[in-house]
């Protein structure tokens, strides 16, 4: 299922509770609004949905998103176990916190994925900035991708019965030039829905369901 939101390229300007209302239209049947520009996709079965919007060259900027029914302390308390992110994460073969030359979090991780037959181990190492409870940015600093950076984020959904979190996650990507950029969306596409789904089972293993 596709829809639209407002077509721009500004990680502030677009906010996934933007997302959210085009795809609350959708459910209900309401028309899209103006400003199109953005296809979204809800994948059945998952309780995620994901939107990609291409950008200037190869750059691609993904979002995502999925409700979680904890609190934002316990979501983010599963987002920042740095260190064993890989024990729950699919795909995410290390994470280790690095010792960072100016006192902030410093992030290393090793996804393993597999294009066409080949082993692609993809590394970055990512600068965090935390927000406690509300967002948490990340930057590469180095690794195998000319560009990732964008930021996870937290928001209590609005009526809900009890408490539940809307997690999201804003990617803006940039692959490496021998790469092909189609294959590198589909595949963060695909990473994206599972790991978002372990993100919310991890969260109700440790918390209680």
């Amino acid at each position: 299922m596709t829809a639209n939101v407002p077509d721009t390229t500004n990680l502030e300007a677009l906010s996934l509770d933007a997302v959210h209302s085009a795809v609350t239209d959708i459910e209900s049947g309401a028309a899209a609004g103006p400003g199109i520009g953005l296809d979204i996709d809800i994948l059945p079965g998952t309780g995620v949905t994901i939107q990609t919007k291409k950008l200037e060259g190869q750059q691609r900027r993904i979002l995502a998103f999925t409700d979680i029914p904890f609190t934002a302390e316990q979501v983010w308390q599963i987002l920042t176990d740095y260190d064993n992110l890989a024990n729950f994460i699919p795909n995410l073969s290390l994470s280790q916190r690095l010792s960072h030359p100016e006192g902030g979090i410093r992030l290393e991780q090793i996804g393993a994925q597999c294009f066409l037959n080949i082993k692609f181990c993809a590394r970055v190492v990512l600068d965090m900035v935390e927000a406690f409870p509300k967002e948490l940015r990340f930057s590469m600093v180095e690794g195998d991708f000319r560009q990732f950076e964008g930021r996870w984020t937290l928001e209590p959904v609005e009526d809900a019965q009890g408490d539940v979190i809307r997690l999201g996650y804003d990617l803006t990507i940039r692959p490496p030039r021998a790469m092909p950029v189609g294959l590198i969306e589909r595949h963060i596409r695909h990473d994206l829905t599972r790991n978002l789904k372990a993100i919310s089972d991890r969260t109700a293993l440790v918390f209680g369901a």
